[in-house]
């Protein structure tokens, strides 16, 4: 049994953690389940790394429409998981 962890793993969990906070968020700003929205989030390289090497997936699971890293975001929510440290916002489209 190999356990190594390898960096498209690592990159599917981070992918996968952010559909789930992305989620999450829908819900607690009573977002509709059909909803399309948008999503800011602060930079952070290894987020950017994930999200593009699983964009698609990220986008159907939450009905994204747009991806956006910004520098700073004034509004939004702080979440952390891993090593990633970030700010989302969500808009409906």
């Amino acid at each position: 049994l190999d356990i190594t962890i390898t960096e498209k793993l690592k990159e599917e969990g981070i992918a996968r953690e952010l559909v789930n906070r992305i989620q999450n968020i829908r819900k607690e700003t009573g977002l509709e389940v059909t909803d399309r929205i948008k999503v800011l989030l602060t930079d952070n390289e290894d987020l950017k790394i994930a999200i593009h090497a699983n964009e698609t997936y990220i986008k159907e699971e939450t009905l994204t429409d747009e991806i956006v890293f910004e520098q700073k975001l004034e509004n939004g929510t702080d979440i952390e998981f891993d090593a990633i440290k970030t700010r989302i916002l969500i808009s409906k489209i």
